[in-house]
This record gives C-alpha cells, sequence and structure tokens, in this order.
C-alpha cells in the first residue's frame, strides 16, 4: 500500500548528516531542503506561457553541508539512483574562471545552481544530497535538488532573498547544465509552495494564486508506474519547436494568446502533427483555469472530469503518454469515489495523479495494483510548504 509520506526532511536529513559525517570526517554545519511536486492539472503549458496547477510534496531533496577553507567543493549524493560517480569535486568557480557541465549528470544541476548563484562568490564547500523523490518519476526530482542547492547556498553567502529570481536562477541551470528546456513550473512550486494549497502559477506573468487543498474527505495518491523516461532525447524539444511554430503562424508571441477558432482557422497551414500539438496546450490552459475555479468551489466532479480529459489530451494529441500510464489511469478510473486521474509530469512514463475521496484509497491501491502489468508504488500526500533551511 502507500508508503506514508511524512512531514518533510527529517529522516533523509539524519541520514545525511551520518554520510557528510563519515565522508569528510566532521559534522554538517548547514542544511536546506525543497520540495518535489505533483502537477494536478496544466501539462506542457509552462513553456507556452499558460497556467499550471501543481502543489508542493512531503518528498523532497535534503543538502547538508559545511565551509571548507581550500577552495574547493565536494559532494556526495546517497542516491543508489544517480549516474557514477556518487561523489565529485571541483574548485569553487571565481572571477575568471566558471563550471561547466561534464559527467555525472547528477552533479550538472547543482554545478548550474552554483554557477547561476545571485549572491556573490561561492566558497568551497562539503555537502551530501539526500532525497526520497523517485528518480524520473515526473515528480520533479531535479526542481528540488536545484531549489534545495539554492536554498543552501542562501545560508552559505546570502543573496537578496528573492523569490522570483531564485526560481529563474534554477531554471537557467537547468537550461544551461541539464541541457533541458523546461519551463518555469517546477522551481516555482518548489520555491514557493504552500502548505494546505496547490498552486495556480500564471507562467507569463509569473502570479501566483493559492488554491486550497485541505478538505480532510479528499486524497490525492500518485501512482508510480517505475517505467522510467529521461525527457533530455529529442521528445520534449520538439514538442516545444512544434508549440513555437503554431504560435508563430497564428501571429502570436505565444499559445497563451491564441484561441480554439483561431487555431481551426489556421488548421490547414499548419500541418496536422503542430495542429493537435497546438490544440493539446490552447485547451490545456483553458482546462487548467477552469479546475482552479472548481477546486476553489469544491466541485470535485468537475476537477475529475478536467483531470480525463487532459489525460486524453495528452495522450493523442501531444502523444507523450505510454501504455503504462493509460493503463494506471484506466483502472483508477473503474473505482468509486474516484473523481479524475491522469499521468502528471513530462511523460513517457512516471506518475500518474488521482483525485479521490480519501475513504476509497485503499481500496483504489488495490485495484490498481491489480489491474496494471507493472508493478505501482503509491504515494498518498498532501500540498507541503516550499524550500526552507534546517536548523542543525
Amino acid at each position: 500500500m502507500a508508503e506514508p509520506v511524512g512531514p518533510g526532511p527529517s529522516p533523509l536529513l539524519a541520514a545525511a548528516r551520518r554520510a557528510h559525517e563519515a565522508t569528510f570526517g566532521g559534522p554538517a554545519v548547514l542544511a536546506a531542503w525543497a520540495p518535489g511536486r505533483v502537477n494536478l492539472i496544466g501539462e506542457h503549458t509552462d513553456y507556452n506561457g499558460g497556467f499550471v496547477l501543481p502543489m508542493a510534496l512531503q518528498l523532497g531533496t535534503v543538502l547538508v553541508g559545511s565551509p571548507t577553507q581550500d577552495g574547493t567543493i565536494s559532494i556526495l549524493t546517497t542516491s543508489a539512483e544517480a549516474d557514477e560517480p556518487h561523489r565529485v569535486q571541483f574548485p569553487a568557480p571565481h572571477h575568471g574562471s566558471s563550471l561547466s557541465p561534464g559527467r555525472p549528470r547528477w552533479a550538472n544541476y547543482v554545478k548550474g545552481v552554483i554557477q547561476h548563484y545571485r549572491g556573490g562568490a561561492v566558497p568551497g564547500f562539503s555537502a551530501v544530497v539526500a532525497s526520497d523523490i523517485p528518480l524520473g518519476g515526473g515528480l520533479s526530482s531535479s526542481a528540488s535538488l536545484e531549489v534545495a542547492t539554492y536554498t543552501f547556498l542562501q545560508q552559505l553567502c546570502p543573496d537578496d532573498g528573492d523569490l522570483v529570481a531564485k526560481a529563474l536562477a534554477c531554471q537557467k541551470a537547468e537550461h544551461t547544465f541539464a541541457e533541458m528546456p523546461c519551463g518555469i513550473m517546477d522551481q516555482f512550486i518548489s520555491v514557493m509552495g504552500k502548505e494546505g494549497h496547490a498552486l495556480l502559477i500564471d507562467c507569463r506573468s509569473l502570479e501566483t494564486v493559492p488554491v486550497p487543498l485541505t478538505d480532510a474527505r479528499l486524497a490525492v495518491l500518485i501512482t508510480n508506474s517505475n517505467v522510467r523516461h529521461t525527457l533530455t532525447g529529442s521528445e520534449y524539444p520538439t514538442r516545444r519547436r512544434h508549440c513555437e511554430e503554431a504560435a508563430a503562424a497564428l501571429g502570436k508571441a505565444s499559445l497563451r494568446d491564441a484561441t480554439m477558432a483561431e487555431l481551426e482557422a489556421a488548421r490547414s497551414r499548419l500541418g496536422e502533427e503542430v495542429y493537435r500539438r497546438a490544440r493539446h496546450v490552447i485547451g490545456e490552459i483553458a482546462r487548467t483555469a477552469q479546475a482552479a475555479q472548481a477546486l476553489q468551489d469544491r466541485d470535485y466532479r468537475m476537477f475529475g472530469r478536467l483531470m480525463v480529459e487532459s489525460h486524453n489530451s495528452l495522450r493523442d494529441d501531444y502523444e507523450v503518454s505510454c501504455p503504462e500510464l493509460d493503463e494506471l489511469v484506466a483502472a483508477a478510473l473503474e473505482v468509486d469515489g474516484v473523481y479524475g486521474s491522469r499521468m502528471t509530469g513530462g511523460g513517457f512514463g512516471g506518475c500518474t495523479v488521482t483525485l479521490l475521496e480519501a475513504g476509497a484509497a485503499e481500496r483504489a491501491q488495490q485495484h490498481i495494483q491489480e489491474k496494471y502489468s507493472g508493478t505501482a508504488t503509491f504515494y498518498l500526500t498532501k500540498p507541503s510548504g516550499g524550500a526552507k533551511g534546517l536548523p542543525l
């Protein structure tokens, strides 16, 4: 059954502190934590200037460490799933020298944040990274690592505390060091998450509206297909390019400004594939705004219907689902007490998110596991707060 997701970072923190002592021979004196996220609705809309509705998770990444005097940065990850080597060492960047991405891939997220940190020169330090977010599950382990790193650096050499600029610096790290042209959602929710709330983010204006999600009769069930996706392949950049082509053909800065009527009128000029990609995005932006209102009104049936429409559109028009995700969604929707279910995250594997009555959570997990051809992992979770420094 579902892994009980505890309130935040304490067991992770203890494990990271022990690893720091064992690896570096001294105690960690600084610690930071940043959450992963699940996106309830609004998929592949963020890089189109649209709306997204994520919530921060109680799963996250801890980074603990200590400043050193030798100008060297040494980092260990405790994640067995990370690529080798699990320990890296490099000189702290200084005026006239900069970091560059390389192997192992996990370290690029950390290096990118150090390179784009806004608080002045980063000194040498030792650090241990520990996370309980499944890697490649679409729950944003990468943004969580970036934001945890930035939050750690804020304690090492403080910046001006601007939260939007912090999220943007972490996004820039992912663009330049992980070479993943992601939208702003993942870093934003990891920085700005609010306990007991989902966050409606306008990815064009960067304004956020907290939407309460505290109804005790309601549960959010995340189901990991345990099919790994790596998105830096061609699929993500190709989807993004199709969206830009469609916007340009419609004479718009982004698909956020386009209507379904305008898209239909231009259909013959676009080519079928580009048309379908744009149809998903324009529909999904509208669905997300509608879903936020439904959640505010506690109209969970309407919210669930919109989730299913979102999944179908991601499957048929955006073509980023896969048989395993479709199977998990179909199984969830057979259970009495389930409002809606959809794939979440970039796609090609990863997780589904299901909104259901709290009393249906156990039977939903049983039914999904029975029907699923693979082995699923379940997380029942509540909306968490955003990144924070941790007292040691």
